[in-house]
């Protein structure tokens, strides 16, 4: 993953109504929700609710998929993955560890 990409991703989870919005996709698991169940849950107007939906799926954290006039939304867990693991994979990579002595390790 590149950084810009992370950025992008980490600025768009950087609201609190947004970061509700994909945390409550999260746990609905890989089913995803309605656009009206979210909406309910979340108690946002209709208006609110895609503006925030649409950043989301612009920065590839949700998809979006139209079963005949429902709208469902779902977290797009690989993206979660990649940006999870950009930020872990190299947690402490650049800490000095000290020498320990060779008859220490004896």
């Amino acid at each position: 993953m590149n950084i810009e990409l992370a950025a992008n991703q980490l600025d768009a989870l950087g609201n609190v109504t947004r970061l509700e919005l994909y945390r409550t996709l999260v746990r609905a698991g890989p089913d995803g929700l309605a656009v009206g169940e979210l909406q309910q849950r979340l108690g946002l107007a209709a208006s609110t609710l895609s503006h925030h939906l649409k950043r989301l799926v612009d920065r590839g954290l949700i998809t979006q998929e139209r079963q005949a006039t429902t709208l469902i939304c779902r977290a797009h867990y690989p993206a979660m993955s990649r940006l999870l693991g950009f930020l872990a994979d190299e947690c402490c990579a650049d800490q000095v560890r000290p020498r320990v002595p060779e008859e220490a390790v004896r």
